[in-house]
């Protein structure tokens, strides 16, 4: 696709799972059950949940409990789309709720590592003020997101995981992440998205 054509996505759905959702009853969870049952993650996610700096793999390390879990969920119950995930996500490599929850928490308190992958730079300034003018109410200020309400942390992800993940939306491979969203679509550019993109994928994470 040319660098002129526009796509159509809803704002806040950069990368993810957003604002409201429903978790359901908590399960006990046991955090040394999560660091053995990871063992299995490890091999596309890392060992120190990094992920891939050209974006096969997103950074997950250090994301919020509450994302990672709803996550977990919807690849094991088909809401989202990942052949691998879903895989791993059933009930023979993690039988139990409380499996995932364990597995959420390991990676939860994990803390971010490794190279962010960036974009070339040229556009992450008009992505910063587009971010904040489209995307902050959500996601906030810094990108950070919000535990309370599932809201993914996208400060330090990975650039092209993000580019990835907001074309996939317009294509309907992410359909959750416009289904969340009670605002109009509207247009987005390439260029436009690429500018989000490479702005969050440059947020230190500390």
């Amino acid at each position: 696709m040319s660098s002129s054509a526009r796509i159509r996505y809803s704002f806040p759905v950069l990368g993810a799972l957003l604002c409201a959702v429903t978790l359901g009853a908590e399960p006990a969870v046991d955090p040394d059950a999560g660091a053995r049952l990871y063992g299995q993650c490890a091999a596309c996610h890392g060992a120190d949940g990094a992920g891939s700096a050209e974006g096969s793999t997103p950074r997950i390390a250090g994301q919020h409990y509450s994302v990672l879990l709803k996550q977990l969920r919807d690849f094991r119950g088909g809401r989202r789309q990942n052949f691998r995930m879903q895989e791993l996500a059933d009930r023979h490599h993690l039988p139990q709720e409380r499996d995932l929850a364990a597995v959420a928490l390991h990676v939860n308190r994990m803390p971010a590592a490794g190279a962010h992958g960036l974009g070339d730079g040229t556009r992450a300034t008009a992505g910063a003020l587009l971010f904040g003018a489209r995307c902050a109410a959500c996601h906030g200020a810094d990108g950070r997101g919000s535990e309370a309400r599932a809201v993914p942390r996208l400060a330090g992800q990975h650039y092209g995981y993000l580019v990835r993940q907001m074309y996939d939306a317009v294509d309907g491979r992410r359909a959750t992440l416009v289904d969340v969203h009670e605002r109009p679509i509207e247009p987005l550019g390439f260029d436009q998205v690429r500018g989000i993109a490479d702005y969050l994928s440059r947020i230190e994470l500390r």
